[in-house]
């Protein structure tokens, strides 16, 4: 989506700033690593797929998972954010709003009913003790375990 969006073509940065953009590059470099991270973990921790079809056998609460419920979801945003710097576009900044609010929608109304069906009270205490979208400092974070203690 993005590429449709600006065909890769820069338009002037933000603020008249020109850093804009490395910080652009920076935040998408930075998205990727994290998501590249989550995938890793799913497959190798969690024995399965971040895919609805192919789910983790186990929760998955290590790594980035220890500080926040959804990066997966905040490394496609911090993705696309990053494009938007990059290329100046005020188009990408409006997708990855909306791109959030499909996020949330879909968090909410299907993937935390389903994990906590699926893995019950150790969902439930990993809930309450890890944010949904604001990642919490490692000092504050609780340690949870795989059983979600």
């Amino acid at each position: 989506m993005p590429y449709l969006i600006t065909r890769w073509r820069f338009e002037p940065p933000f603020f008249g700033v020109g850093a804009v953009r490395y910080l652009g590059g920076a935040l998408a470099v930075l998205g990727l690593v994290s998501l590249l991270d989550s995938f890793a973990r799913f497959a190798l921790v969690g024995r399965g797929t971040p895919a609805p079809i192919a789910p983790t056998e186990t929760l998955v609460v290590s790594g980035q998972h220890r500080y926040v419920r959804n990066p997966m979801y905040l490394a496609v945003l911090s993705i696309v954010l990053g494009q938007a710097l990059a290329f100046g576009s005020g188009w990408l900044l409006a997708y990855a709003g909306l791109l959030f609010g499909a996020f949330h929608a879909f968090v909410v109304g299907y993937e935390e009913p389903t994990l906590a069906k699926r893995h019950g009270a150790s969902y439930e205490r990993y809930r309450r003790t890890v944010d949904r979208w604001r990642p919490k400092r490692p000092d504050d974070a609780g340690s949870v375990s795989a059983d979600g203690r």
